[in-house]
């Protein structure tokens, strides 16, 4: 990758009167280049990476995650990866807690901060606070849970749309944790969530943030994906799927129920050939890819670029982290 703007470290320079620190925040869809351009910006600007994936967090997922590879994460160091196992329970308030820790150690060690992923509502718990919500009703949930053991999760999300159409837009049909959830406040308060969530206007901003967003036209990005997709196989994702299902890990798993690894194991199973899982997974990392960027072009204050346009990512940054406001 050519340096570019990166080739030259920024004067020190005191910051404009802020009582914020200053992050930096790399997001997008996923295979859009995020990795590699958190890392030349790491590199450039003394930045350690935490890193805002939802899977990444899991330990022996690395294939299906495209989790950086270990002489990546040698080059500068990298937080919230590999810190629960698959069958662990992970969340957003979770990750706010453990990343809130990593970026305290990282400022006093007086480097800068930079957050990447993909995962959006990572992202928003940590920028802008949590909602925590009514209380849990451990009966309603527990109706919730026999619904799904007899019907399936499907007959629920349509429950869900039909309550509260503006959750089950942000929603993964197969999210079973996040439609419960959003279920459970329904019937619980007859409000719907998003209602809830609207009302408490995720005001706890503790830092200040400049987001650059990166992206590609659909066909360019919808290629990336294909062909990533095929170099997961072709690198031992089914291979990585056998040894977590020996390991243990059953497919029920919230873990194992994401793209790539739903496929695989449908394919170890017999129920799909091997084209067939890797045209599915192609299939569902485009439909992740889309409502990935619907969630982060809803937030008005990010800075969408093409990632081939370090200049001027490097110049927005340099600007940022001197104090200089960035329209």
């Amino acid at each position: 990758m050519s340096q570019g703007v990166f080739d030259n470290p920024p004067e020190p320079r005191m910051a404009a009167m802020n009582p914020k620190p200053r992050i930096l925040l790399l997001v997008g869809p996923t295979g859009v280049g995020k990795t590699d351009l958190a890392l030349a910006l790491a590199e450039r600007f003394d930045a350690e990476i935490v890193s805002a994936d939802s899977m990444q967090v899991y330990r022996y997922m690395d294939i299906g995650t495209a989790k950086p590879t270990p002489a990546q994460q040698r080059r500068r160091p990298h937080h919230l990866l590999d810190v629960v196992d698959p069958d662990e329970s992970f969340h957003a308030a979770l990750f706010r807690e453990r990343a809130l820790a990593a970026m305290e150690k990282v400022r006093g060690r007086g480097r800068n901060v930079l957050v990447a992923g993909g995962t959006g509502l990572y992202v928003k718990a940590l920028t802008r606070g949590l909602f925590a919500g009514p209380g849990r009703d451990a009966a309603l949930r527990a109706d919730l849970e026999q619904a799904i053991a007899e019907h399936g999760l499907e007959p629920l999300f349509e429950r869900l749309r039909r309550g509260d159409p503006a959750a089950a837009d942000r929603i993964h049909c197969r999210d079973r944790t996040r439609i419960v959830r959003a279920l459970e406040v329904f019937h619980g308060t007859g409000k719907p969530l998003s209602q809830w969530q609207r009302a408490h206007g995720f005001g706890d901003r503790p830092f200040d943030v400049l987001g650059v967003g990166l992206e590609r036209p659909r066909g360019e990005l919808y290629e990336r994906l294909d062909r990533r997709c095929e170099r997961m196989m072709a690198h031992g994702l089914l291979e990585e799927v056998r040894s977590l299902l020996e390991r243990g890990y059953v497919p029920t798993l919230r873990s194992m129920q994401s793209v790539g690894y739903r496929q695989a194991v449908q394919c170890l199973a017999g129920h799909l050939s091997e084209s067939e899982a890797l045209s599915s997974m192609q299939q569902a990392t485009r439909r992740l890819a889309k409502r990935q960027l619907t969630w982060f072009r809803a937030d008005p204050s990010v800075h969408w670029l093409h990632p081939d346009r370090i200049d001027t990512l490097g110049e927005l940054c340099k600007r940022f982290l001197e104090g200089d406001a960035v329209d």
